[in-house]
């Protein structure tokens, strides 16, 4: 089972795949994507970590989301907070994109526990003004529309409340 859940910042997206993956059977297991690269986000982080508590396993996959999923598939839900941070990573990296785009999907494909992504919609804004956030906008949508083509369920949440697309 994949599920997507996708909104705007702030929206509750986190909190409610918390919840999804608490309530499906078997220990959850968090995947980080995001790096402390600064004070404020190591406070971001850190208030996470605080919120989820103790039931949660944890593992930090910056860069080698595949290699993580595949690493901890069987053994319970699988929570990816957040696919656009992972973008950002790979982004950073000079990474190729569609590579480990496709690379993601393949290892969706043969995932025998749950996984449960995180992503933010940012299409739904202005134009960026700068090329630098408008390919990131393009490889956002570009990412979340594959990962949502292999998903059971996609929730859109919007001010704390799921809306299913899929």
């Amino acid at each position: 089972m994949i599920i997507l859940v996708t909104g705007g910042t702030r929206s509750g997206k986190s909190l409610y795949a918390e919840n999804r993956a608490l309530a499906l059977p078997g220990p959850p297991h968090y995947i980080a994507t995001a790096e402390a690269g600064d004070e404020e986000m190591a406070a971001r982080i850190a208030a996470h970590r605080a919120r989820r508590g103790s039931p949660w396993r944890e593992s930090e996959a910056p860069l080698d989301l595949a290699g993580a999923l595949a690493a901890s598939d069987g053994a319970g839900p699988r929570l990816v907070d957040c696919l656009t941070l992972w973008l950002a990573n790979l982004m950073g990296a000079g990474r190729d994109v569609a590579a480990e785009t496709r690379l993601l999907c393949t290892v969706l494909r043969v995932q025998a526990a749950p996984v449960i992504f995180v992503t933010n919609e940012v299409g739904m804004g202005i134009v960026p003004a700068n090329r630098v956030a408008r390919d990131f906008r393009d490889e956002a949508g570009r990412l979340n529309q594959e990962v949502a083509r292999l998903a059971e369920e996609v929730q859109l949440i919007v001010s704390g409340y799921p809306l299913r697309v899929k």
